[in-house]
């Protein structure tokens, strides 16, 4: 088997780390360190995706003005466009459940699906999250695939052995070598994920994306997602997202989730640094220290306060916020946690349910559609789950862009946007929108808050 080779080869070469006496090794099987055992037992269940999305040509700018749409309506692309795009996917389950990458395979309009013995398969995403870069697929009419075994990830730890499983620079698949060179890297922002990631130097390139990243032991550690480069080519630094948030994805797939659904914290917080634990009077910097809280705030249910620092939830350490959301989603709605802070320099522990967003008090959708300049605006009311669905922070209060037409676009709203005034009258709920949409007016202006600024969108039709 291929662990007691590897282990002896190591031992071998590594004799002090091993604890083991010093000596020369006594066959081959001792110096030669191979991992065709663990690749042959995992390239079935990599697979090679190839997916295509239309893509609407870029109108022009002119398109709608009254004097010059005209002379450029033969300008520019107008008509849609294929893109194609390739990359890989891991098979998670016997019935024909596929992990990707969701910036392969989200927007895909067709995909197919291409198996380590040539055989080729349609597929469907049943699932998609931009923020975790995470989709699911379910080959149609497939049965008794080779699955995957998923690690628990939380267990990693820096310099193991891994093998990245992929199709780079549409090859076909490839395996490439390295060890896991970082954990909890949640400072970054890397491919269309945001938050946590496992490091490592194994070469991940272009085509990579959506493949395995596996242990020694040909168990999944992680879904391959992107590399840090100025050149497009593997630099020794890349990023998989972890397996507890794959399975944790997996799950709501099979429950027949279409999109995932995150545990809500209601909280705002901040990484403890240097100068924050030295005014805390921590003894060293950890942990993330929680500057508001929603009323309906799970934690704050649970009794926590603003000040408190959360050092741990379970048995594991948090010291960002992007950890502390990766917790919480890897462990999933329904479930509770343990979390550990600290409130004036004592550690108390206490337990939290991990739920869903409410979806209260009413948001109250409403859209213009009575021909007016706002024609094809959406709005609602701002709750936790809108603010969960936008991205918006958990103390956003207001009425909210969810919607709009490519009028719209071009004038600057966008979706997420806050609206604040319409024309200097203030909004203050939906139906504040459809009527002053019925102003006559030649001359608009929308104010909105974006990002925690405020924006002035002025216009003339």
């Amino acid at each position: 088997m291929f662990r007691p080779v590897v282990a002896a080869a190591l031992i071998a070469l590594f004799p002090a780390m091993a604890g083991a006496e010093t000596r020369a090794p006594l066959d081959r099987g001792e110096i030669s360190l191979s991992f065709a055992p663990v690749v042959r037992e995992v390239t079935p269940s990599v697979v090679n995706i190839y997916a295509q999305r239309v893509v609407e040509g870029r109108p022009s700018l002119f398109a709608d003005d009254p004097f010059f749409g005209e002379f450029f309506r033969s300008f520019g692309p107008s008509a849609p466009r294929v893109q194609n795009s390739l990359g890989s996917g891991v098979i998670v389950s016997q019935d024909g459940l596929v992990v990707s990458n969701y910036h392969v395979v989200g927007a895909a309009t067709e995909i197919t699906v291409i198996l380590a013995d040539r055989r080729e398969f349609r597929a469907d995403v049943v699932l998609a999250d931009a923020d975790s870069d995470l989709a699911v697929l379910r080959l149609r009419g497939a049965t008794g695939l080779t699955a995957l075994p998923l690690r628990d990830s939380d267990g990693v730890e820096v310099g193991e052995l891994v093998l990245a499983i992929g199709n780079p620079f549409g090859l076909g698949q490839t395996v490439s070598m390295g060890i896991v060179s970082g954990l909890a890297r949640s400072a970054l922002s890397v491919g269309d994920g945001r938050g946590y990631f496992l490091q490592t130097d194994a070469a991940i390139n272009p085509g990579n994306s959506g493949g395995a990243l596996v242990d020694g032991g040909g168990r999944l550690l992680g879904i391959n997602t992107a590399i840090l480069t100025q050149s497009g080519g593997s630099n020794g630094i890349g990023f998989a997202i972890p397996a507890n948030l794959v399975r944790a994805v997996i799950e709501q797939a099979q429950a027949g989730q279409d999109r995932f659904v995150r545990p809500w914290a209601g909280v705002t917080g901040q990484q403890v640094d240097g100068a924050l634990a030295e005014g805390l009077g921590l003894r060293r910097p950890e942990g993330v220290i929680l500057a508001s809280l929603h009323p309906d705030s799970p934690f704050s249910k649970a009794g926590l306060k603003p000040g408190d620092v959360i050092v741990a939830l379970g048995d594991l350490p948090v010291n960002s916020p992007p950890e502390m959301i990766f917790r919480m989603a890897s462990t999933g709605v329904g479930r509770s946690i343990e979390a550990t802070y600290l409130r004036n320099g004592a550690e108390q522990t206490v337990r939290v349910d991990l739920i869903a967003p409410p979806d209260s008090p009413d948001r109250q959708t409403r859209k213009v559609d009575d021909g007016s300049v706002l024609d094809g605006l959406a709005v609602a009311r701002i709750n936790p789950a809108v603010a969960a669905e936008l991205g918006l922070s958990p103390e956003a209060e207001g009425i909210v862009v969810t919607d709009h037409d490519d009028r719209m676009a071009r004038v600057g709203l966008r979706v997420g946007d806050v609206l604040l005034a319409i024309n200097g009258e203030p909004v203050r709920s939906t139906d504040d929108v459809l009527r002053l949409s019925r102003d006559r007016t030649r001359n608009w202006a929308l104010d909105v808050q974006r990002g925690g600024g405020r924006v002035s969108l002025r216009f003339r039709v």
